[in-house]
């Protein structure tokens, strides 16, 4: 019995001895991990009422689109990206406030709307926000700023568009050469579409003849 005990108090006296050495560095580790799995947990619930915030906005505003109330529009597109502009309905919010600026012929805010739309919004609202931007300069007759803005990457499913409005620009600009081969680039990134678009688009190729 004593060579048990003897056994045991060794134990012990490694335990102690390996604790003093190691003791407050385990407890430091353990914090952390502890802190860190509260911190992620945190962090998702943030997240999620963020959203849930910021879906609720966007419906106001897209209650005020049906009716075209610019001040409402205007005001809960100004508040999502303001207050959630990390999420994807401020990106979302203005690219619909910028198209209803433009079709009020508000230009100035819908350049405002849309540009924030394209430097802060994901994948195709991104895209979709450079196209309208470049629209809208084209109608202010802004070519170079216009070019611009179809330069920046973009999605594999939005070439041909970005292509076609570039040839719009160009020809717009009296580039009429340049114009074709852009319209050509767009053709041949839309094979196999159909539609009314494939078939303005070749309207805009045989108004430009063989101009290069």
């Amino acid at each position: 019995m004593a060579h048990y005990d003897l056994e045991e108090q060794e134990q012990i006296a490694s335990l102690k001895t390996w604790w003093n050495m190691y003791g407050n560095l385990l407890t430091t580790v353990v914090t952390v991990a502890c802190l860190a799995v509260i911190g992620w947990q945190g962090w998702n619930w943030y997240q999620r009422g963020q959203s849930a915030q910021a879906a609720a906005i966007y419906s106001v505003l897209e209650q005020a689109v049906a009716v075209r109330d610019a001040q409402k529009i205007k005001a809960a597109a100004g508040e999502l990206a303001e207050k959630f502009g990390g999420t994807a309905y401020a990106a979302l919010g203005a690219l619909q406030a910028g198209k209803q600026s433009f079709e009020a012929g508000d230009l100035k805010t819908a350049k405002a709307q849309l540009g924030w739309a394209a430097d802060n919004g994901k994948d195709e609202i991104k895209d979709i926000a450079r196209l309208r931007l470049a629209a809208v300069l084209l109608d202010e007759k802004s070519f170079d700023e216009a070019l611009k803005q179809l330069d920046f990457s973009h999605a594999a499913a939005f070439a041909s568009r970005f292509q076609e409005l570039k040839g719009d620009i160009l020809g717009a600009q009296g580039k009429k050469a340049e114009a074709l081969a852009a319209y050509k680039v767009a053709q041949t990134k839309s094979e196999g579409k159909t539609g009314v678009g494939s078939e303005l688009l070749q309207q805009k190729i045989d108004s430009l003849g063989e101009a290069a």
